[in-house]
């Protein structure tokens, strides 16, 4: 039997034209295989122009919102508009109307997830999301449909391309930060402003909403501790990588004895790590279940048709009537509910890389292992290279200018033991407090992989 599903798509920039294009150019192999008719009936942008330029249909295009809220063959409406002011309206607009609604909207999402799904609760239809956390990745399939026997113990993931794509450059290449984001930008998968991606904020979206579905409550974003790549060293990632590590942005959520932590941040993972193969633009994301253990998602994580892909998904599973009946049991973004205890940053213990600028004089290595070892921080291994010696009156090249020295500086490595994070962050400070030791301590986590089947019997 087939089941005719009326569409307005509100945004066509490069997902909303490429969702267009798909929706028109498989309407019939999707006819076919599901006996889903998608029918587009509007394209609403207040500049047509791109809509134009893809040659889509003129009868379908139009800048009246209202027009396709109002026609009652529309069932379904897709926000692609991006932001979290007018897009909110939109999806609440659609609500009202009996609209079902699509969204790649991550940032939306995070904000104000409880607020829209009590909305579309209330309104008796559904919010469906599938394009909002890893591109064309079915990530949030699996966790409210192939995951749903699990309780979740962990989830890792590598969920920003233009992130993964310089840091690729810089681990394959040798390139400088600024270099490897030049030529993200040159390449397409940067945007002129880089910020969102770089500072870790898209992350944090995608691990508030990954998160909240994980563990059942909502995760507040504000509550979430962010760290971006923009301040990687290129000398960071060599000395990773002479040790057997290669540096990932990680966004991570992990069920704990005391509560669950969140976090976006640059990290060192084992070059045998599931994750550390990830290049390029694409997106990978491991989630550990009690029952299933280690389950991992790779994919294209943005880009348009990948994007559209997950988005088409979506409208398919409200044709099938399968995904509204799935949506009234998802009660992770319950307003009502609390969200969930989060475990303190200082209580979590972990493997860290430490990079030290130290003048280079007998005995300071002595010293800094000494103030370790009082922390009770137990060192796990020691790079420091061969310096060059310096001739009378020369400053070599990595001494810093305002120390108004001649002695050179050399940078000491330590990776550390697992240890408590404010045990460690106080024993920097005494470190730091050395005559010869500089400011600015560089520490990155180093994340093993996760052990399976951690909580089975809790």
């Amino acid at each position: 039997m087939k089941m005719t599903v009326g569409i307005a798509l509100v945004g066509c920039g490069t997902v909303g034209g490429a969702t267009a294009l798909l929706l028109q150019e498989q309407r019939d192999s999707i006819r076919f295989r599901t006996g889903v008719d998608l029918d587009l009936r509007y394209i609403v942008d207040k500049n047509l122009t791109y809509a134009r330029k893809l040659g889509l249909s003129e009868s379908i295009l139009t800048e009246s919102l209202e027009k396709a809220l109002s026609d009652s063959k529309v069932s379904v409406v897709i926000e692609l508009v991006g932001g979290t002011g007018f897009a909110k309206t939109l999806i609440l607009q659609a609500f009202a109307a009996g609209k079902h609604v699509v969204t790649a909207n991550k940032a939306l999402l995070a904000y104000h997830g409880p607020e829209l799904f009590a909305a579309a609760k209330k309104a008796e239809v559904a919010l469906a999301f599938e394009a909002s956390c890893g591109g064309g990745i079915p990530i949030v399939r699996a966790f409210y449909d192939g995951l749903t026997a699990n309780t979740i113990d962990a989830v890792y993931g590598i969920v920003n391309g233009t992130c993964n794509h310089i840091l690729s450059e810089m681990i394959q290449k040798d390139s400088t930060y600024d270099e490897a984001l030049k030529g993200a930008q040159a390449a397409g998968f940067a945007e002129a402003d880089p910020s969102l991606d770089v500072n870790g904020g898209d992350s944090a979206h995608k691990i508030a909403i990954m998160g909240a579905m994980a563990f059942g409550s909502p995760i507040p974003l504000d509550t979430i501790p962010v760290k971006g790549i923009a301040n990687l060293e290129a000398e960071d990632v060599l000395f990773g990588g002479e040790m057997g590590y290669v540096v990932k942005l990680i966004a991570s959520a992990v069920r704990g004895k005391k509560g669950v932590f969140v976090r976006v941040e640059p990290a060192f993972i084992p070059m045998d790590h599931p994750l550390a193969w990830v290049s390029g633009s694409f997106n990978a994301i491991s989630v550990y279940g009690s029952a299933v253990g280690h389950t991992m998602y790779y994919g294209r994580g943005a880009g348009g048709t990948p994007t559209a892909s997950a988005v088409v998904s979506d409208i398919i599973s409200l044709g099938l009537g399968t995904y509204p009946v799935q949506f009234k049991s998802m009660d992770f973004w319950n307003p009502d509910k609390k969200p969930l205890k989060l475990q303190e940053p200082g209580d979590i213990h972990r493997r860290y890389y430490l990079k030290l600028r130290v003048l280079d004089r007998p005995g300071n290595l002595g010293r800094i292992t000494t103030v370790l070892g009082e922390n009770a921080i137990s060192v796990s291994s020691i790079l420091q290279h061969e310096i060059p010696e310096a001739t009378d009156g020369e400053v070599l090249e990595n001494t810093p200018p305002e120390a108004g020295v001649i002695e050179p500086t050399v940078p000491i490595v330590i990776t550390t033991h697992r240890v408590k994070e404010s045990q460690l962050l106080s024993a920097i400070e005494d470190i730091e407090a050395l005559e010869d030791v500089y400011p600015g301590t560089t520490v990155l986590p180093i994340l093993e992989e996760h052990p399976e089947f951690r909580y089975l019997n809790t």
